[in-house]
């Protein structure tokens, strides 16, 4: 057996629903999604391959590439005590030429 065989990982709609948790619809990311980037934000423990399978099993498209961050939480103020926001994981799919994704059409 050959040590460069790539596996992908198998993951039931259940699981793909816990990967993706939402689209991030800010200006910035529509802006992105004109040339074929699409902005989710993801499980905190959901790696790239994970990510992949996810978007290529709910919508159908075929992926690139996935491109992670975690937006660490800010400290804030509430109601007057002091507190913070929680850390977010967000993914940044890039889909091939001529394939998107519409976000206000529902899931089949």
């Amino acid at each position: 057996m050959s040590d460069t065989v790539k596996r992908r990982p198998r993951l039931s709609r259940e699981s793909m629903y816990q990967v993706l948790k939402a689209p991030v619809i800010t200006e910035k990311a529509t802006r992105l999604s004109e040339s074929g980037q699409f902005v989710f934000r993801v499980a905190g423990d959901a790696n790239k391959r994970e990510i992949k399978a996810a978007v290529e099993g709910l919508f159908g498209v075929t992926v690139l590439a996935v491109n992670t961050l975690v937006q660490k939480g800010k400290s804030k103020r509430f109601r007057g005590r002091p507190g913070m926001r929680s850390d977010v994981k967000k993914a940044f799919v890039k889909l091939a030429p001529g394939e998107s994704i519409d976000f206000t059409a529902g899931l089949v």
